[in-house]
């Protein structure tokens, strides 16, 4: 899937700029793409690295740049209960030790080893499970987590306690947590103990210290969604590679 955005600034700026300000690239692979004539503008080829982009114009990456983008490894995978996301302690098992041939789901090229880089990019907790992102691509954990970035993340969470209208209220809009207020959440009731929430931020331990604050305590979160990756019928413990198709998408967000 190409990706297409359209240049909504005042002012021309230089191509490769422009991408590494999206987070799609960095400026010397925007220059590698635009060599291979991988980029376009209102359908025209770009062929000068130092071309500018002007207000209105449509840029355009071909899908063999997002191939090109997507060599670094990213996977995705279904983290269990009792599993760390990273820099585990004594006796803790960290995420990376679960992405095996053996419970690989598709093909790889690579099999992660002890050398392999691999970070999460949205960590679940040790009681947490579901949706993991792990990646060695600075553009993937840029626009998952970077500062600017509002990509979604939704959970299912069981609770103990009362679920109230004024406490679902509270959840939504009106918490602070460490003296800052957070951005509004969407949280709707899934049965009378399951809430679906999402967020577009990642506070530390954020939806377990939201509920404690209405007085709810989670007994189950379930990360089922990040941005338009989807954990979807991925088995637990198992892992799989972002597709390039993710990865454009998320970049994209």
């Amino acid at each position: 899937m190409p990706w297409t955005r359209t240049y909504d600034e005042a002012q021309p700026q230089r191509v490769n700029r422009w991408l590494a300000q999206n987070g799609v690239c960095s400026r010397r692979e925007a220059e590698g793409l635009i060599a291979r004539g991988l980029v376009s503008i209102d359908g025209q080829t770009v062929a000068d690295a130092g071309r500018k982009i002007e207000p209105g114009q449509t840029l355009t990456l071909a899908d063999a740049a997002t191939g090109a983008l997507g060599g670094a490894l990213t996977v995705v995978l279904h983290k269990p209960i009792g599993v760390v996301s990273a820099q585990p302690e004594p006796g803790q098992v960290p995420a990376v030790r679960l992405l095996t041939t053996e419970t690989l789901v598709g093909e790889s090229p690579v099999i992660p080893d002890r050398d392999t880089r691999l970070a999460p990019v949205g960590r679940l907790d040790m009681d947490s499970r579901g949706l993991l992102i792990l990646s060695e691509d600075g553009v993937v954990a840029k626009a998952v987590i970077g500062p600017q970035s509002e990509l979604e993340k939704e959970y299912r969470v069981a609770v103990i306690g009362e679920i109230t209208d004024a406490r679902l209220a509270r959840l939504r809009h009106g918490l602070e947590l460490d003296g800052r207020r957070l951005k509004r959440a969407d949280v709707s009731v899934i049965s009378e103990q399951r809430l679906r929430i999402v967020l577009r931020e990642g506070r530390n331990r954020q939806i377990r210290r939201m509920c404690e604050l209405v007085d709810l305590k989670v007994v189950d979160l379930f990360r089922v969604r990040v941005g338009p990756v989807r954990l979807g019928d991925l088995p637990e413990r198992r892992w799989r590679l972002l597709t390039s198709q993710e990865r454009a998408s998320l970049v994209g967000a």
